[in-house]
């Protein structure tokens, strides 16, 4: 079976990471990459002779390509996915999947029309440490979840024309919906612009889920330690997991707290806490783009749907939407509730 033939769009940050793993599994070949840097695609023709390259994205369409990836700024990418879906290819765009829940109905259903396949480049999916939380949840090892916090700060980048939500909070709310599945919620969030005016930096975003479980999660550019860590707490075990960590990414806590029986005396009023073991699961570790990229070539060859598809996105962008919402409103609770992408009267193509 021939590899599938692979264009990039977008080399800055993140695109030759996604170059490199395309360039690498034997299902797919790298044959062109378009950035509007000449610097840019003269390193990436250097890494990888032979492959195309030019300023002009629509010049990929040429180049009798089976899928691209998508890994431009967030304001470009509805433009240009819609143009590669008209052309008839899967495509990969990198989170978030629009800067407008509109525009993400419309891409989603272009794709559908079409038989295309569009997937989100939400990487941390494809990461076993967070497969393993799942587990742990799904399982019932952790009992009723309580609540769940979730950090994710450093020193910069700052990105031009995005605030830090867009930026930073797309991976914990995609972490969040793969854990619990997307479901009703109310939204708020709080924030300042300490750097530039107007452009948030520092945001706490918080969510009541259905089930009575509170999220939190806190994105800034301007913390002087970089973290990345989810703890969950259930009514019968808790767990960290710090991605910063090289081998021991999964923690459990066997601890907890029992309320004591009914009373209405203070003095008798003691709690009973649990203090057990840590447990550090073996976790068998793959890069989770070099995951990522495989499920996409997969879901091309057999006609999957995507674990991140575009309605995985879809919901990222509402959640966005309504944080910056109440965010610009003095964090004004705002409620969510996901339904199913309706058929809009649009000119999608055929």
């Amino acid at each position: 079976m021939e590899p599938l033939r692979v264009g990039v769009i977008g080399s800055g940050y993140w695109g030759p990471n996604l170059a490199r793993n395309f360039a690498e599994l034997p299902n797919s070949r790298l044959v062109a990459v378009a950035d509007l840097d000449e610097a840019r695609l003269a390193s990436m023709q250097s890494r990888h002779p032979g492959i195309y390259v030019t300023k002009r994205y629509q010049d990929l369409f040429a180049c009798n390509l089976d899928a691209v990836v998508v890994a431009t700024p967030p304001a470009t990418h509805y433009a240009i996915v819609q143009d590669c879906l008209r052309h008839n290819l899967h495509v990969l765009v990198e989170k978030p999947l629009t800067l407008s829940s509109q525009h993400a109905e419309e891409l989603i259903l272009l794709a559908e029309n079409r038989g295309l396949t569009l997937m989100v480049g939400h990487t941390f999916e494809y990461n076993s440490a967070v497969h393993k939380l799942k587990e742990l949840i799904d399982s019932g090892e952790l009992g009723q979840i309580y609540y769940i916090d979730m950090v994710r700060v450093n020193l910069g980048l700052f990105q031009r024309g995005l605030n830090v939500l867009w930026d930073l909070a797309p991976h914990d709310i995609s972490i969040l919906f793969y854990l619990l599945g997307p479901t009703s919620l109310s939204v708020n969030a709080h924030g300042t612009c300490c750097i530039f005016k107007d452009l948030h930096d520092v945001v706490y975003l918080n969510l009541e889920l259905a089930n009575n479980i509170l999220a939190h999660i806190r994105v800034s550019w301007i913390d002087p330690s970089k973290t990345r860590r989810v703890t969950v707490v259930g009514s019968k075990k808790m767990v960290v997991y710090d991605d910063l960590e090289l081998s021991e990414k999964i923690k459990v806590y066997d601890k907890g707290v029992e309320p004591p029986p009914y009373t209405d005396n203070f003095g008798e009023f003691q709690c009973t806490y649990r203090h057990g073991e840590v447990v550090i699961p073996p976790l068998q570790f793959v890069e989770p783009l070099k995951q990522e990229c495989q499920h996409f070539l997969d879901c091309i060859r057999n006609h999957w749907t995507p674990r991140s598809d575009g309605r995985a996105g879809l919901n990222v962008v509402r959640v966005l939407e309504a944080a910056q919402a109440s965010l610009m409103s003095g964090g004004q609770r705002q409620d969510l509730r996901f339904e199913p992408v309706e058929m809009l009267q649009l000119a999608v193509g055929s």
